[in-house]
């Protein structure tokens, strides 16, 4: 494995899917091998009001990728009246990824898209060949073996958002305390059919308290 896919693997991101909506929780730290670039990194990034998309990898290419999807949501929006459909918005990511895949080395970034629309809620993931599989409940980076253990033994198909609010924040947090390279901080966004909506740093201390 490159340099560059090693560097990828600095994160923790959390995605779930629940009958009324979608969460997605990552933490805040941005790490180059050993050394600790950020605490403050964004990892979870709305796309429109009904997509929003998790980074683990390279910063510069993430936020490519990001700004390419928001065009492309948009043109989606004025074109056919409606907002794009979340495995459309999935589809597009997979299609960056597969088509660099052969420029030398895949593209350094693993991403979840997250998302509700006409179907319902939904959650894709892609690695960096462009892999596509949709979950119901999925982690990926360095800390998602720690994650993986709190969500495997405490999410539950069928629940509500408030209900799996606090599995999400655990699993995270889980992993920022045991994973060097996830910690410091987390953001967790939730899309529903009322669209888009990031917990405040209350509702998040309120939720780890507890």
């Amino acid at each position: 494995m490159s340099k560059e896919l090693g560097i990828l693997k600095g994160t923790t991101t959390v995605g779930v899917v629940c009958k009324d909506g979608v969460i997605l929780g990552t933490d805040t730290r941005a790490t180059m091998g050993n050394f600790v670039a950020s605490k403050h990194a964004k990892k979870v990034y709305q796309i429109t009001d009904n997509l929003a998309m998790t980074i683990a990898g390279g910063v510069a290419v993430a936020q490519r990728v990001v700004e390419i999807l928001k065009v492309n949501a948009s043109l989606y929006d004025l074109e056919k009246n409606r907002r794009m459909p979340v495995s459309s918005a999935a589809r597009l990511v997979q299609s960056i990824l597969f088509s660099n895949r052969s420029a030398g080395a895949p593209l350094p970034l693993q991403a979840i898209i997250g998302g509700y629309d006409e179907t319902g809620p939904h959650v894709y993931n892609l690695d960096p060949y462009g892999s596509l599989m949709e979950e119901i409940m999925v982690s990926t980076g360095s800390g998602s073996p720690y994650a993986y253990g709190v969500l495997e033994s405490q999410f539950k198909e069928d629940s509500s958002v408030d209900e799996m609010l606090s599995v999400v924040v655990k699993a995270v947090d889980s992993a920022m305390k045991r994973d060097v390279a996830s910690g410091d901080s987390f953001d967790v966004a939730v899309i529903n059919e009322a669209g888009f909506r990031e917990l405040s740093p209350e509702e998040k201390k309120s939720i780890l308290n507890s």
